[in-house]
């Protein structure tokens, strides 16, 4: 119970500090990633729904400023 109660917590933190304009801003496969790492806080599941490194997709979770919150 203790842990879904810090993955809520983590989630709210992460879609209340996203930069929603620039998500929304974003090519489709790429705004899709950014969604689910918000609900989910995989980067490598998102890395692979935006068809690119891990590394990369950190890049724009940055860029989106989405905190990396677990």
């Amino acid at each position: 119970m203790e842990e879904l109660k810090k993955r809520e917590e983590a989630r709210q933190i992460r879609r209340k500090q996203a930069d929603w304009n620039y998500i929304n801003n974003q090519p489709t496969k790429l705004k899709l990633a950014l969604v689910h790492y918000i609900e989910t806080g995989d980067l490598y599941v998102s890395a692979k729904i935006a068809g690119i490194t891990v590394e990369e997709f950190n890049e724009q979770r940055i860029k989106a400023r989405i905190p990396h919150v677990n």
